[in-house]
């Protein structure tokens, strides 16, 4: 959803459902500028690559790729507990790192598919170029480590 002064935002999965109206074509045009910003900073390298503006914010890059393939965002309420399966993702334990993880509302089956849904999440960031790797984490629940290449 655009927002005032700030552009686009793509959905990380934190909030509220962005709103269907018009969403599409936004998402279309936030992502197809990426592409085109890879190809103009980054050489040789072009579109298989982060660009400088996509490590610098790892968390707002990794979410655009996720929601421009198609894979569902979560969606909190108010309180932060969710109410719609799909990727979350947040900043890493360390800077320049983004953690995505599969939730959805308790009961919702998103434990039982986090596996098979975020390895097709780490399919989408490695085509663009991100290294992913998948961990079990507390509760041994599966999330995805995501940075850009060294």
């Amino acid at each position: 959803m655009a927002v005032p002064g700030q552009g686009f935002e793509p959905a990380t999965g934190d909030g509220p459902a962005p709103p269907d109206a018009g969403r599409a074509a936004e998402l279309r045009t936030a992502y197809e500028g990426m592409l085109q910003i890879r190809r103009l900073v980054n050489g040789p390298a072009g579109e298989a690559v982060p660009a400088p503006w996509e490590v610098r914010r790892p968390a707002r890059a990794v979410a655009l790729a996720l929601e421009a393939s198609g894979i569902t965002p979560s969606a909190a309420d108010a309180e932060g507990r969710p109410t719609r399966t799909g990727y979350r993702v947040a900043a890493g334990p360390e800077p320049g790192r983004v953690e995505v993880t599969w939730a959805g509302p308790r009961g919702g089956g998103a434990a039982e598919e986090e596996q098979e849904r975020l390895t097709a999440c780490a399919s989408v960031l490695e085509r663009l170029g991100w290294v992913c790797l998948l961990y079990r984490g507390p509760r041994r629940r599966r999330f995805l480590e995501v940075e850009p290449p060294r």
